[in-house]
């Protein structure tokens, strides 16, 4: 790595034995002078969060009953969107060590049955209108659960479903009066106590539950912290401003959101007439060359943002400074255009469920980092492991392995995802085909809201399954004479090859493959979604329900 590198070495590469591949060095994130790594700040100090909360409030109720479940190490559920809640009925199991397990629908028909029976969920506190839906998981999910709250009230009717399967039920001013004039003793936890189970969708099979210690929780934050720190983004002043303003400052989105962001403001400057359009395109330029040059965002072109781009702003509420984007990869050319645009730090970041989240962020103003995921939280130590087959060498000079997708470490010190393990597959003539890396250049194509791409080894060619954009196919139809409603026109051939066409042409810009090339397209009005089980809760392509769904006969 390079001086200007964003990590250090920590431990060696090791070599291919026994089998098994070599592994590349393992790097940690580095934020000090000199080049030496900075210790994470307060961690030893941090760890033991909830028990101090419990201190500086001592006469919170929700911090009673230990008896309703079995003491520190029981189950307790908590089902119900975000709510103050929500955040005391956490903060109440970790006061007790019972470890929380939230419970999710979106993880598909059956989760929350599957998740109390795996997990052995005792307690479950659940928002109001959730109730009818925890009580369709009886009798099996009664065989563990014991004892419901409401965020809110609870009717006759529920109650009595309930205690017909010996399940407690109790409002929450109900279950809150129960701890009145009652003090328990708090039981002592450790760093290597589960915090909580994080029950994930996957893209096969049931929901898979990851134990997360308090450890795991802490060094992430205390990281995290460490992390904003070194480029100036935590004044806890400003934020206690910008929540008297109520609008948000930091907005987390999946790519998805941001992809039809990108799409809305392309098709209002399309729109937007000769002058304007001209405009647009010579603040873009100069403010991106300036950038280029290593000029922060904000200094880059002040009176461009003043002029142009505060026009963006205003519609992402006026007041965001930080744009995350997380769960996917998100597209250079639209982060690129973020990153200019909205007036903000665009970052993008990258992690598993196993390392409680977060693992990677890029750094802000460093546009260098552009398609990258960035360097390593300082949290976290990180290796690439090599994968032979697919060509991939961790001990390499540009060194590309595994991490759990494919990533490739740049000379900085950031990681770049480059492939995905496992969506990878050989085609008739003997190529390999890297899918995920041809959905980001076909998803280019302006009229495409999502695209999923398909091969197998017994044909020689591909093929997709488009969500083409409604406005756009419509605006087309007319003005080429076609007629007929939106899902009319999907299925309308001349609107088919129009989709090739523009796949074609995005393929030659990008220099791709003749086998890499688009050969047949079906058209779905229908958004892939949830509920045809299609994608999972941060929009992540399920390909083999994809592939049962779509049976690739229409194409």
């Amino acid at each position: 790595m390079t001086k200007q590198s964003f990590i250090v070495e920590v431990e060696p590469s090791k070599p291919a034995k026994d089998g098994k591949p070599s592994i590349g060095p393992a790097y940690r994130s580095i934020f000090a002078k000199d080049g030496f790594p900075a210790p994470i700040p307060g961690l030893d100090s941090c760890w033991d969060i909830f028990r101090l909360s419990v201190e500086k409030y001592p006469n919170n109720r929700m911090l009673g009953r230990p008896d309703i479940v079995d003491g520190k190490g029981g189950r307790c559920g908590i089902y119900g969107a975000n709510s103050p809640e929500w955040i005391m009925s956490m903060e109440a199991c970790n006061a007790h060590g019972l470890y929380c397990v939230p419970l999710y629908d979106t993880l598909g028909a059956g989760a929350i049955e599957f998740i109390i029976c795996h997990a052995e969920v005792a307690l479950a506190f659940v928002e109001e209108k959730k109730i009818s839906e925890l009580l369709k998981t009886f009798p099996n999910a009664s065989t563990h659960l014991k004892t419901i709250v409401s965020f809110g009230k609870v009717n006759s009717q529920q109650k009595e479903e309930a205690e017909k399967f010996g399940v407690a039920i109790y409002s929450w001013d109900e279950f809150l009066s129960l701890g009145e004039n009652k003090h328990y003793d708090l039981p002592v936890k450790k760093k290597t106590d589960i915090c909580t189970i994080m029950y994930t969708s996957g893209t096969t099979g049931d929901p898979k539950g990851v134990m997360i210690s308090n450890n795991s929780i802490v060094t992430l934050i205390a990281g995290v912290k460490c992390l904003l720190g070194s480029v100036n983004e935590s004044d806890v002043k400003l934020l206690v401003e910008d929540i008297g303003v109520l609008k948000p400052t930091i907005f987390c989105a999946v790519p998805r959101v941001l992809d039809r962001i990108y799409s809305g403001l392309q098709q209002k400057i399309s729109s937007g007439g000769f002058i304007k359009h001209t405009m647009f395109n010579l603040a873009y330029s100069l403010k991106l060359r300036n950038m280029r040059k290593g000029r922060k965002h904000s200094e880059a072109s002040p009176l461009c943002d003043k002029v142009v781009f505060n026009k963006v702003k205003q519609g992402l509420g006026g007041n965001v400074r930080v744009i995350l984007s997380g769960a996917a990869p998100l597209a250079s050319h639209v982060e690129e255009f973020l990153r200019v645009v909205s007036c903000s730090y665009v970052l993008q970041g990258y992690g598993l469920t196993e390392t409680c989240a977060g693992t990677f962020v890029t750094i802000p103003d460093e546009l260098v980092q552009l398609g990258t995921v960035g360097p390593p939280v300082p949290n976290v130590d990180v290796c690439l492991e090599s994968v032979p087959e697919m060509g991939y060498d961790a001990c390499s000079r540009t060194p590309r392995g595994e991490v759990w997708d494919i990533g490739e470490w740049q000379a900085d010190g950031s990681l770049k995802i480059i492939d995905r393990k496992k969506n990878i597959f050989k085609l008739s003539q003997g190529e390999y085909v890297a899918v995920e890396n041809l959905e980001n250049v076909y998803g280019r194509v302006p009229d495409i809201d999502s695209i999923w791409v398909y091969g197998n080894s017994f044909e020689s060619f591909l093929v997709a399954i488009i969500n083409p954009n409604q406005q756009a196919v419509e605006r087309w139809a007319e003005q080429n004479g076609i007629s007929g409603d939106f899902n009319a026109l999907c299925e309308n051939p001349k609107v088919k090859e129009y989709f090739l066409g523009e796949l074609a042409r995005i393929a030659k810009e990008n220099k791709l493959k003749g086998f890499e090339f688009i050969r047949a397209v079906h058209l779905d009005p229908v958004p892939f979604d949830m509920e045809r089980d299609l994608i999972t809760p941060t929009f992540k392509k399920k390909r083999p329900q994809l592939l049962k769904y779509y049976q690739v006969g229409c194409l």
